[in-house]
């Protein structure tokens, strides 16, 4: 079995279209080789390059061949270079469905360094945010509130009321660290305080 096969091969053993970098196919051969067989794969569009490094199997559509998309293929940067990245505030307003807005350029919060990737031809921007960049549901809601504002206290306090009580409390308890208004809507849905449609 030639090196490019041997790729070939382990890639599609990958559950979900995995994307892999270059180093974990070092088993396969040498430095060299593998970095020549992955040249030559591209060349053929048997695989894609996502982003510097990683490579995936194309993903069959009706539209054709296509990389895997910037979701999937954060998810699998994040994992094997063992970083937290988590969508940002308007990124994961969008995602909630609390506006339809949606970003000119993807940004994601990271607890490694900020940079920009290319992920197949898309631009996406890290931001080194390292106590924001947990991707828990609870954080997300946290970040999407922060996006809509003050004006947007009704659709807030709706999203927040969706999480159960042992995650508020989460972010309850870090009022301290947060703008006013957001302290108080989250204290009035923990601890079922009058509501108060106004922001101080």
């Amino acid at each position: 079995m030639t090196t490019a096969e041997a790729i070939l091969s382990f890639l599609k053993s990958q559950a979900g279209n995995e994307p892999v970098c270059a180093k974990q196919l070092l088993h396969l051969g040498s430095r060299a080789a593998v970095d020549q067989a992955l040249s030559r794969l591209v060349g053929r569009r048997k695989i894609v390059r996502v982003a510097r490094g990683f490579y995936a199997l194309p993903v069959s559509t009706r539209f054709g061949d296509m990389a895997p998309g910037s979701e999937q293929v954060i998810a699998a940067i994040a994992r094997q270079k063992g970083e937290r990245i988590a969508p940002s505030g308007a990124a994961a307003a969008n995602a909630m469905g609390l506006t339809t807005q949606v970003p000119l350029r993807r940004v994601y919060l990271t607890s490694g360094r900020s940079r920009r990737l290319n992920l197949s031809g898309e631009m996406v921007e890290l931001r080194h945010a390292a106590p924001l960049a947990e991707d828990a549901r609870h954080e997300r809601v946290l970040r999407a509130i922060e996006w809509l504002g003050p004006d947007g206290l009704e659709q807030a306090r709706a999203v927040l009321n969706t999480l159960p009580l042992q995650e508020r409390r989460k972010l309850a308890e870090r009022a301290a660290l947060m703008r006013g208004w957001m302290a108080k809507l989250i204290g009035e849905s923990v601890y079922n305080t009058p509501a108060d449609t106004t922001a101080p």
